[in-house]
C-alpha cells in the first residue's frame, strides 16, 4: 500500500499527540485532584473508591465508541472523542454543585480515556518497520507532564478553583479541533470502505457476524493484560493521597514528584517503543511488567525519601509497559474490524474499573498507612507475565498489517 508523505505523517503524529495529551492529562490529573475532592465534598477515601465502582459501570459500553471507527471512520470518531473530552471538562467547572454531579462528569471523561482511539490512525499509516516507534512517539508526546505543571499554576499561582485542573482541557480542545480539520481518513479504512461497497467485505455492526475465533482469543488475551495494567495504574493514582495526606507533602512538593514520574514515563514510552521494534513485542512487555511490579511494591515499605525514587521509577515502567498496549492491540486485529475488536478489548478490560476501586477500597481499610496497599498493586503484574509465557502471542515486529492479518 502506498505510504503517506513524510510531511503528513509528522502532522498526524503531532495532531494525535495533542489528542493523547488530553487523554493522558485527564487520566492522571485525578492523582492531584483527589485531596481536593475528598475535602470539598466531605467524602472518605474508601467511600470515594466505592462510588467510582458505581459510576464507572457505563465504561463497559466503550465498545460502542470504539466501534464507530469501523462504522463512520477514524476521523469522525476522533472528533466525537475530542468534543467529549472538552465539554465534560467544562462541565466539572460549571455544573458540579454536589459530589454526584462531579462523579457524573468524571465518569464521562473516564469513558473517553479508556478508548485509546488515537492509536488507530497512526498504527494504520505508519510504515511496518517504524510502527512501534511512531506509535510510541505519539504516546511520548502525549505524556508531556502538564498534570504536574498546570494544577500548580492554576491553583497556587492564579488562585483558581481546583476544578480548573479539569476545565483547562476545554480550552485545550480548541486548537485540537483546528488541527483535526486537516486530518485525512486513513488509506486502509478507505480501501475497506470501498471493498464493502463492492461486496468484497461484509458490512458489520460492532463485529457481529465477522469476528473470528482467532479475534476472540486475542481479545481475551490482550484485555486481561490491559486490565492488569489499568488496575495497577489506578493504584498509582493514589500516590498523591499517600504523599500529601499521609506524609505531609505540599502541593508543590508533590507536583515535583509527579513531574519526575511523568518525565520518566516519557522516557519509558520511547525506550519501550525502541525495544519492541528491535527486540520484539513479547520481550518489551515482559521487561515492563517485571519493572512495574517491583517498583510499585516497594513504594510503601521503604523510607519516604526513597519512596519518592520508587514512585519516579514506577512512572518509567508504566510508560514502558503501556507502549505494548498501544502498539500491539491495534496491529494484531484486521483492518476491517480493528476499531470493533479494540472496542471489545477495552470493554472487557473495563472489568478493572470495578475490580480496581473495590480492591483499593479493601486495601485502604486493611492498610490505612498503605504499606500492603502498594504490595497488592505490584503483585498483580505477575498475571500478565504468566499469561504471556503460556499464550505465546504472535510476534508482529516489522510485519505489515496485511501480513499480520493473514498469518497471526
Amino acid at each position: 500500500m502506498e505510504e503517506r508523505s513524510r510531511q503528513y505523517i509528522w502532522y498526524l503524529i503531532f495532531f494525535l499527540a495533542m489528542v493523547a495529551i488530553m487523554d493522558q492529562y485527564l487520566s492522571l490529573v485525578e492523582t492531584t485532584a483527589i485531596p481536593y475532592i475528598l475535602h470539598d465534598y466531605s467524602v472518605t477515601a474508601d467511600d470515594y473508591s466505592f462510588w467510582k465502582i458505581i459510576y464507572f459501570l457505563p465504561t463497559f459500553l466503550i465498545f460502542a465508541l470504539n466501534g464507530l471507527n469501523d462504522i463512520i471512520g477514524r476521523k469522525r470518531s476522533l472528533l466525537i472523542l475530542i468534543v467529549l473530552f472538552g465539554l465534560a471538562s467544562l462541565g466539572i467547572v460549571v455544573a458540579t454543585p454536589s459530589f454526584h454531579w462531579f462523579m457524573l462528569w468524571f465518569a464521562i471523561i473516564t469513558f473517553g480515556t479508556v478508548s485509546n482511539m488515537w492509536t488507530i490512525p497512526i498504527s494504520e499509516e505508519a510504515p511496518a518497520m517504524k510502527r512501534a516507534k511512531y506509535v510510541s512517539l505519539v504516546y511520548f508526546l502525549g505524556l508531556i507532564p502538564l498534570q504536574a505543571i498546570l494544577p500548580w499554576i492554576l491553583i497556587d499561582k492564579l488562585g483558581l478553583n481546583w476544578k480548573w485542573m479539569y476545565g483547562v482541557m476545554f480550552l485545550f480542545m480548541i486548537p485540537v479541533l483546528v488541527m483535526w480539520a486537516f486530518m485525512k481518513e486513513t488509506k486502509r479504512y478507505e480501501v475497506i470502505k470501498e471493498e464493502r461497497k463492492l461486496g468484497k467485505r461484509k458490512k458489520h455492526l460492532y463485529g457481529l457476524g465477522v469476528i473470528t475465533r482467532r479475534d476472540l482469543g486475542y481479545i481475551a488475551f490482550t484485555s486481561v493484560i490491559w486490565m492488569c495494567w489499568l488496575i495497577v495504574y489506578m493504584f498509582v493514582v493514589w500516590a498523591g493521597h499517600f504523599f500529601e495526606d499521609l506524609h505531609g507533602f505540599t502541593l508543590g512538593q508533590w507536583s515535583l514528584v509527579l513531574l519526575g514520574s511523568l518525565l520518566m514515563t516519557m522516557a519509558g514510552a520511547m525506550l519501550g517503543g525502541w525495544t519492541m521494534d528491535k527486540m520484539g513485542r513479547k520481550t518489551g512487555l515482559l521487561i515492563g511488567c517485571v519493572g512495574l511490579g517491583v517498583f510499585v511494591s516497594l513504594i510503601g515499605i521503604v523510607p519516604i525519601n526513597i519512596a519518592v525514587a520508587m514512585a519516579v521509577m514506577t512512572g518509567f515502567f508504566l510508560g514502558f509497559a503501556y507502549t505494548w498496549i498501544i502498539v500491539y492491540i491495534p496491529e494484531i486485529f484486521p483492518t476491517d474490524r480493528r476499531g470493533t475488536c479494540m472496542g471489545w478489548t477495552t470493554t472487557t478490560a473495563r472489568i478493572s474499573y470495578v475490580l480496581a476501586p473495590a480492591l483499593i477500597m479493601v486495601m485502604l481499610r486493611v492498610s490505612p498507612t498503605m504499606e500492603w496497599f502498594w504490595i497488592a498493586g505490584g503483585v498483580i503484574m505477575l498475571i500478565p507475565i504468566l499469561l504471556v509465557l503460556l499464550f505465546h502471542p504472535y510476534e508482529t515486529k516489522n510485519k505489515e498489517l496485511e501480513d499480520i492479518e493473514a498469518k497471526a
